[in-house]
């Protein structure tokens, strides 16, 4: 997958997200930095942006970020939910990404064993 692919399709998932008075109940950032896309982000990110448009979750957000310094969890993931604590997820990955939209992004239910930092 090349990044204009990647492009394309957060392109069209942006499309297609027309969230309710425009704000978004979740936001997902995933790291994108060098050490992020050496160790597999592109695909974590592809496979997010695929289930989020596929249960049609039109309130939630995906985007990317820089480096957060935590190279050896890569692919981070950060999940910003309103009047919730931050939840940044380690080593995302497309196994992990799906059971993240099923059950903590659906259900509210965070993915306890691939939690690394939790932020009030």
């Amino acid at each position: 997958m090349k990044i204009e692919d990647l492009r394309k399709i957060r392109e069209k998932t942006e499309k297609e997200m027309v969230l309710r008075d425009g704000k978004a109940r979740i936001k997902v950032v995933v790291g994108m930095g060098t050490s992020g896309i050496a160790a597999g982000a592109r695909e974590t990110l592809k496979t997010l942006l695929d289930e989020v448009a596929k249960r049609e979750l039109h309130d939630i957000i995906v985007s990317q970020a820089g480096e957060r310094g935590l190279s050896s969890s890569e692919p981070i993931v950060t999940i910003y939910e309103a009047g919730k604590p931050t939840i940044v997820y380690g080593n995302v990955s497309i196994d992990i990404a799906r059971k993240i939209v099923a059950a903590h992004l659906v259900n509210g239910n965070p993915v306890s064993d691939s939690v690394i930092e939790v932020n009030s």
